[in-house]
């Protein structure tokens, strides 16, 4: 394959001398634009040299080829500041009006025409040459400028401050006797400067006149208003307290106006962020008051008394129930500080009602009761007639009474006071190793015979103490012998320390009825309930390692009379006696227990008085049984 490449361009000497000469007279007339233009722009530079360039004004007025002085002055011949503006601050409902020179707004026409001056001598060479071209083909008008001084206006506003500002206050509420008086709280207000200048400045970019907003900070007392707490207080102080029982009327206790002012009391107290004064009567004087006098209107409720009829198989009456009732203190003292707040002054306090187990309506049917299941009886010859007073007035205390199922019987908490205001006698009691006269003597002959129906019927005994030798009266049979057999099946008491106790452990009430024969010597304790078929089978060891009395005692006596010999206690053996029990229901064991008592020796006791002939007696016979020597 044949390829034609297209022959070189040839170029002559005489061609290239031609590029050359015009390539030569181009940058000749280049360079000769450029030295023309640089001399204009010298000429121009040194023209304006301390002067405003071309094409600038102010407001309209052509401050061209001016110096700044001389542009200061025409500014201010030509164009002057409008002092009418005004500027309005509020707070509330008070206005305050400022010019705007007050609040540091200034007009400088030397500075405006420096701002002039300025135009095209900014900035990179190259700018400075495209601002001052720009300038002087198009023009260029600049508004006014004014001057804010901040510090003469945050001055200003500082002595505005002090119109402005109050401190925060709380309000006071303040009690002397009858008088009651409050002042009111005051919320705290502070002018913000700082945040206040701001608004400013941004309003006198406006130019306008117009209204600037004050930041104001308030601070809220946490107790603003007071009056309705002083009203409560007057109406609490205005006239006497009388607090009567809810359940009768009765007057329980009353306050004069003194006594309430005394009581009455200031608190602060803040409830779910809200903080006030209460005024209400002081809890802990009300408690000291009511608590006092509360023992005298409580009343611990009583089960009705009642006799099984053998005859209707029902129950007779004998004693109303009686339905308990305490103080509620709390209630009661909140409930007073409610009343007085709102003006009552006869106040009914708050009373708990307890109802009785049982009640006046009560039937054997309810409380399972059926028939006889125990009686014990036990008797007191020789008793004097103190003692069978005070045996009289112990059993009553436990005449219709019951025992609720399951429940643990004590005879000091069902016996009641044992003293010679609750008509009990001085009579011989055991008191350490000696007995003495004293309140309440033969009380143990009706323990003793509770004791033994207990046992008898089949009861668990929880507490139980023998006496601490062998008392006669508790070992008397029907025909008043004294008999071995009954040793051990004594309890004595003696409240509150020493107490006979036992449990009813069926599923039904027991009713105890309590029979003294003044007459036979005797009492009877009788149970009444339901069988639930237990036996009791016992064994008793009988009296074992007896121990004599010891030797008599004889006792100067000044009670008693010249030749007056008096006996006050007798010989007794001491021995130990153990008795078990075994309590079984259809041939099957319930349970079986073991009393272990164990009786002192004891000495007789004889005293007589003064100056009695052959007493003491030279030579005391230990078997002597009689103060007859």
């Amino acid at each position: 394959m044949s390829v034609y490449l297209p022959a070189p361009i040839r170029t002559t000497n005489n061609q290239i001398k031609l590029i050359f000469r015009v390539l030569f007279a181009l940058a000749g007339g280049i360079g000769l634009f450029v030295i023309a233009l640089l001399t204009i722009l010298l000429v121009f530079q040194f023209a304006y040299l301390n002067r405003i360039y071309p094409g600038v004004s102010i407001a309209g007025i052509n401050l061209s080829g001016m110096s700044p002085s001389q542009a200061a002055i025409i500014i201010s011949n030509q164009l002057t500041f409008d002092t009418s503006d005004l500027i309005f601050f509020q707070a509330g409902d008070t206005l305050y009006k400022y010019t705007p020179e007050q609040l540091g707004l200034i007009f400088d026409p030397s500075a405006n025409a420096d701002s002039a001056y300025l135009i095209g001598r900014q900035g990179w060479p190259w700018a400075r040459i495209y601002e001052q071209f720009h300038t002087f083909r198009n023009g260029i008008d600049l508004p006014p400028s004014l001057l804010f001084n901040g510090p003469l206006a945050q001055n200003e506003l500082e002595s505005l401050a002090l119109q402005i500002n109050q401190p925060i206050i709380e309000a006071a509420l303040s009690i002397e006797g009858f008088d009651v008086q409050f002042i009111p709280g005051q919320v705290g207000r502070s002018l913000d400067v700082w945040a206040t200048t701001a608004f400013l400045s941004a309003q006198f970019l406006s130019l306008e006149s117009g209204l600037v907003p004050l930041v104001i900070h308030t601070s809220t007392p946490a107790i603003l208003d007071a009056s309705a707490q002083a009203e409560t207080a007057r109406r609490i102080l205005s006239q006497p307290l009388t607090l009567i029982s809810s359940v009768n009327g009765e007057t329980i206790l009353e306050f004069d106006r003194a006594g309430l002012a005394d009581m009455l009391e200031i608190q602060r107290v803040s409830t779910n962020g809200l903080t006030e004064y209460l005024v209400n009567l002081n809890k802990n004087q009300l408690l000291a008051a009511l608590a006092g006098v509360a023992p005298q209107f409580n009343r611990a409720p009583k089960n009705a008394r009642f006799l099984f009829n053998d005859e209707t198989r029902m129950l007779d009456l004998i004693e109303p129930a009686t339905i308990g009732q305490t103080l509620d203190l709390e209630a009661s003292i909140e409930k007073i500080n409610q009343q007085v707040a709102v003006g009552n002054h006869r106040i009914e306090l708050v009373f708990n009602i307890i109802e009785p187990m049982i009640t006046d309506s009560a039937t054997t049917e309810e409380l399972g009761i059926s028939e006889l299941i125990q009686s014990q009886t036990t008797y007191f010859y020789g008793s004097s007639s103190a003692r069978i007073k005070n045996i009289e007035i112990a059993a009553a205390q436990f005449h219709g009474l019951f025992v609720p199922p399951g429940a643990v019987f004590s005879m000091v908490d069902n016996i009641g006071d044992i003293s010679l205001d609750s008509g009990y006698a001085e009579s011989l009691i055991i008191y350490g190793d000696r007995t003495i006269k004293g309140v309440g003597g033969g009380v143990c002959q009706v323990s003793t015979t509770l004791f033994r129906a207990v046992f008898f019927a089949g009861f668990p005994v929880v507490e139980r103490y023998s006496h601490a030798y062998r008392v006669y009266y508790y070992e008397l049979n029907r025909s008043g012998s004294q008999d071995a057999s009954f040793a051990g099946l004594d309890a004595t008491l003696y409240t509150p320390l020493v107490d006979f106790k036992f449990k009813n452990d069926t599923p039904y009430w027991l009713l105890m009825e309590t029979y003294v024969d003044a007459s036979a010597r005797s009492i009877t304790w009788k149970f009444y309930s339901t069988s639930d078929g237990r036996q009791v089978d016992w064994q008793s060891s009988g009296l074992m390692n007896t121990v004599a009395p010891p030797t008599p005692i004889f006792e100067e006596n000044n009670d008693l009379a010249k030749g007056e010999v008096k006996q006050v206690d007798w010989a007794v053996q001491g021995a130990d006696v153990r008795i078990t029990r075994n309590v079984t229901r259809d041939g099957k064991l319930l349970f079986n227990d073991e009393f272990t008592t164990h009786y002192e020796p004891w000495a007789m006791v004889c005293q007589y008085g003064p100056k009695t002939k052959d007493f003491p007696p030279k030579k005391i016979d230990d078997d002597l049984t009689s103060c007859d020597v």
